[in-house]
């Protein structure tokens, strides 16, 4: 772990970024946040960490966990998932240890809202796993595992399940897991511990075939779900029933502008803080697509595209505050970021760019307590 240091104030802000590291990249690296300019300085990295390439930290902000997307694990085939300790003053990574994710190609995880487990899924695995935690945040084994069956309309992408996330209903009573290999949305119960996936009346929603649904976004409100479409470059909107645990489809909007030809896979999704504005990003035309949401309907108007100034913009974060949008550039090895207009829900630059290799994940944390960077 390396670091830097002078006082910060009272409350900081943290961004974590998640990398591949075949092409320079260290492993975890920590800025700090300025959220006065929106500036990122670059404070420390967890290095010793295989292609963490999907963060996880729990409400507390005592724990970071993330995916080793790697090709083994101690003789076994398949990923890994690591469990860190976040130490004051420093915001510093401490490895507290790392479990077989059960599958190949480990894409995401999510804490629980108790932060009694981590649900993660394994896209060419092809299913989903349970983990318990212990205490101090260290993963056990799994108390579930759930795979997947069937295929839908795409040969090569398509050819059998490959769940890309898991997202939790606001009252962390549901599960929900857009599968882009099936072109599915699964909705399972919690149970009453949290530790089981059990399938709902109605186990899945359809999407369109080709869709390839890959993350999810529940609005504050808990009304509405929006899924963003890896495939066909769509969103696809629901409405909630939180007793039933079940979507509903209302809406389906364009990632791309009207008449845009060239290759484009969607990738990322998010709401503001308030819920007023959805964005989603776009790999190809290396856009934000930005939309309005309705708050009585949760319907979605495009209010405009915003080209990342890199490329293959991968994941990207909002700041607790709507105020920043981080985007991950994955490929032009940059994080740029950009303000919010309060009016519209559009993205403006506002001139700061920090270097890191190969970013695919940003996840900002706010601590309320003094962090010291060092110079």
């Amino acid at each position: 772990m390396q670091t830097n240091g002078k006082e910060f104030p009272r409350e900081t802000h943290l961004v974590y970024v998640g990398t591949y590291t075949g092409l320079g990249s260290e492993g975890i690296y920590i800025c700090r946040l300025d959220m006065a300019t929106g500036a990122l300085k670059l404070i420390g990295v967890a290095g010793n960490v295989e292609n963490p390439s999907y963060l996880a930290i729990d409400t507390q902000r005592l724990r970071l966990y993330a995916v080793n997307e790697v090709a083994d694990f101690e003789g076994q085939p398949g990923g890994s998932v690591s469990a860190f300790a976040i130490q004051s003053p420093f915001g510093e990574l401490v490895l507290i240890n790392r479990k077989y994710s059960h599958g190949g190609a480990p894409c995401y995880l999510t804490v629980g809202h108790g932060g009694r487990h981590l649900y993660g899924v394994n896209y060419s695995g092809g299913n989903v796993v349970v983990f318990p935690l212990n205490d101090d945040g260290a993963l056990m084994e799994p108390s579930d595992i759930i795979s997947h069956w069937g295929s839908s309309l795409h040969a090569k992408r398509q050819e059998g399940p490959h769940p890309h996330s898991i997202v939790l209903d606001p009252a962390n009573n549901h599960a929900f897991v857009p599968d882009l290999g099936l072109d599915k949305v699964w909705q399972y119960d919690l149970g009453q511990s949290g530790g089981r996936l059990i399938a709902n009346r109605q186990p899945w929603v359809e999407l369109e075939p080709g869709s390839g649904p890959r993350h999810m976004v529940f609005h504050p409100s808990g009304r509405y779900a929006y899924v963003i479409n890896e495939l066909n470059s769509t969103i696809t909107a629901y409405t909630y029933d939180p007793q039933r645990g079940e979507l509903s489809m209302f809406q389906i909007v364009s990632t791309v502008p009207e008449g845009y030809v060239g290759a484009n896979i969607a990738a990322d999704i998010h709401l503001t803080p308030t819920g007023n504005f959805l964005m989603g990003s776009n790999r190809g035309h290396d856009s934000i697509a930005c939309y309005v949401v309705d708050q009585e309907t949760g319907a979605l108007t495009t209010s405009d595209f915003v080209h990342t100034q890199g490329q293959t913009p991968r994941g990207f974060a909002v700041d607790p505050s709507g105020t920043f949008v981080f985007v991950a550039n994955q490929d032009s090895h940059n994080i740029v970021a950009f303000g919010v207009d309060e009016i519209r829900g559009t993205l403006f630059p506002i001139g700061n760019t920090i270097h890191i290799p190969s970013p695919v994940c940003l996840k900002v944390a706010r601590f309320e307590r003094s962090i010291n960077d060092a110079e």
